[in-house]
C-alpha cells in the first residue's frame, strides 16, 4: 500500500498556482486554471508511485535529502517536476512525500 503526501509549502503553492495562471492570462477563465491545478494534483497523487523516478541533482538538497523527481507533462509547452522522498511509515506503508514542485520554464536548466 502506498500514499502520496504534500508538504505544506507545496499545498500553498498549488493554492497560489491557479491564481498565478489566471492572472498571467495562461487561462482565460479562473475555473479553467483551478481545474488545471486540480488535475495536476490528482495526477501526482494517483500516479507518482508508478511514475519513472530519477535521483534529484544535489542542487535540490535544500528541499530535503535523498530526493527523487518525476515528470508530469500537462501540455506541449509545460512539464512539471515533482521532487519527493520515499519512506515507510509505522504501518509499513510506503509514503511518497512531495517536497517541491516546479516546471520546465523555471528549472529545466538545473536538471
Amino acid at each position: 500500500m502506498t500514499k502520496v503526501l504534500f508538504d505544506p509549502k507545496v499545498r500553498y503553492y498549488f493554492r497560489r498556482l491557479a491564481e498565478i495562471l489566471f492572472e498571467n492570462e495562461y487561462f482565460g477563465f479562473e475555473d479553467s486554471a483551478v481545474k488545471y491545478v486540480r488535475e495536476l494534483i490528482f495526477e501526482i497523487r494517483d500516479t507518482l508511485p508508478i511514475s519513472l523516478k530519477k535521483v534529484a541533482p544535489s542542487y535540490f538538497d535544500k528541499y530535503g535529502k535523498n530526493l527523487y523527481y518525476a515528470t508530469f507533462r500537462k501540455n506541449k509547452n509545460t512539464q512539471w517536476y515533482v521532487f519527493f522522498t520515499i519512506t515507510k511509515d509505522a504501518g509499513k506503508e510506503t509514503v511518497y512525500f512531495v517536497r517541491y514542485i516546479s516546471n520546465n520554464h523555471i528549472i529545466a536548466q538545473l536538471l
